[in-house]
């Protein structure tokens, strides 16, 4: 399980990658109809030589890692106490879903299928705001995702990831620590831009401005200087990728 888990994250990476380069290429206006998010990035990968095989493998490591985080909040004792517990049982629960979900997508890319996370978020959105309440519920949920970007962000600039990790020594120390920094960071903004989506659907009762990270990366476009900042984004999920595949290699499991 720990193997495979580990190839989980080095599969995460490639997914991150692929969604900054798909960035980047819409800051310069070459994206072309591709979804600057997973979905973008899986069928990216679907579509190239041998992409197939990679995308299996993909949904494998995501799959047993999604277990492992899963299993991690039930069995893992090292947090007793009350408050501790039930953070640590959320986290590693909340992880172990998104990493199946992902995992689910990939092999659905694979069996030569396709999904889109930003049709999946318009509509968990419309359907949620047609029921009693569904409009502050969804502002919740806007808030907590700018919560989640500003703890990864947090823990970027204080470089708390390294709690998650066997750090190593020198030079290879140093390149993952300024890796998981940018990376962690551009992460932060980028899912910050997903949570005031959330929060401008329900304020505007239009649950199609709500279209997740791919409407998130396009809306930054749109501001002054934002084809820069989208390159910056871009270039950090790029890095985070990067550190993903140390994190597969000295993560703490």
């Amino acid at each position: 399980m720990h193997t495979v888990a580990r190839g989980g994250f080095a599969a995460s990476g490639v997914v991150h990658i692929v969604v900054g380069i798909i960035a980047i290429s819409l800051a310069f206006g070459q994206a072309g109809g591709e979804q600057a998010d997973q979905s973008g990035a899986l069928a990216q990968l679907a579509a190239a030589p041998g992409g197939v095989f990679l995308l299996w493998a993909a949904a494998l490591g995501l799959a047993a890692l999604g277990v492992w985080h899963l299993l991690s909040a039930v069995l893992d004792r090292s947090a007793d106490s009350g408050k501790d517990r039930a953070v640590h049982i959320v986290k590693n629960g909340a992880k172990g879903v998104v990493y199946l979900v992902i995992a689910f997508s990939a092999a659905t890319f694979a069996a030569g299928g396709s999904t889109s996370s930003a049709g999946s978020t318009r509509s968990l959105t419309a359907d949620l705001m047609s029921t009693p309440g569904g409009v502050f519920l969804v502002v919740a949920i806007g808030i907590v995702v700018i919560a989640i970007a500003a703890y990864l962000v947090f823990k970027g600039i204080t470089r708390r990831f390294e709690r998650d990790l066997s750090m190593p020594a020198g030079s290879t120390g140093r390149i993952v620590r300024i890796l998981g920094t940018v990376g962690y960071i551009a992460r932060g903004v980028a899912f910050a831009g997903v949570g005031v989506l959330f929060v401008v659907g329900a304020a505007t009762n239009d649950p199609e401005k709500s279209t997740g990270l791919d409407g998130a990366l396009r809306s930054f476009a749109d501001l002054p200087a934002g084809k820069v900042l989208l390159v910056v984004i871009g270039l950090g999920w790029i890095a985070y990728g990067v550190y993903a595949f140390f994190r597969g290699r000295y993560t703490r499991l």
